[in-house]
């Protein structure tokens, strides 16, 4: 488990992210991000997110905020997730779980009595200082968006 507070940096990242660009957090410096951490693309929780935050990403923009959504799966896999579902969010792919383990999300989970490692469904908020400025972890999705959505508006 990761010691990530709010105030403290938020770990840097450059990732391959889909439609073959790179992304690094550190490119977007000076501006409110939002880095939210998801299981696996086409499941039925991590697609109504992905929605959900596509769906308010006019509103993240016009507030000067990016939002980028990474999980372990390949930046094809995301490619393919964003043409199917119409999403406008960032994509990144995390395929060796480093960026997720800094954020303290690669975490043990068990299903059905069989323990495995994977992604916490997590959310930071970096504020334009490069700082964390709220964290959500354990995050269910319903209402998630918009209550990101009001924590950039209170940046």
């Amino acid at each position: 488990m990761s010691d990530l507070d709010v105030g403290s940096p938020a770990p840097d990242f450059d990732l391959d992210g889909d439609g073959g660009n790179r992304i690094a957090l550190s490119s977007l410096k000076g501006q409110p991000v939002v880095v939210y951490f998801y299981p696996k693309d086409d499941t039925p929780g991590c697609t109504k997110e992905a929605i959900a935050f596509s769906g308010l990403e006019k509103e993240f923009s016009d507030l000067g905020a990016t939002i980028i959504g990474i999980s372990p799966d390949t930046a094809e896999k995301h490619d393919k997730f964003k043409a199917k579902h119409d999403l406008t969010v960032l994509l990144a792919a995390d395929t060796n779980t480093e960026t997720a383990q800094a954020y303290g999300v690669w975490v043990e989970k068990n299903m059905y009595g069989k323990k495995y490692m994977g992604v916490e469904r997590s959310t930071f908020l970096v504020g334009k200082d490069g700082n964390l400025a709220k964290i959500w972890r354990k995050v269910k999705v319903p209402g998630h968006a918009e209550a990101v959505l009001d924590a950039v508006k209170a940046l």
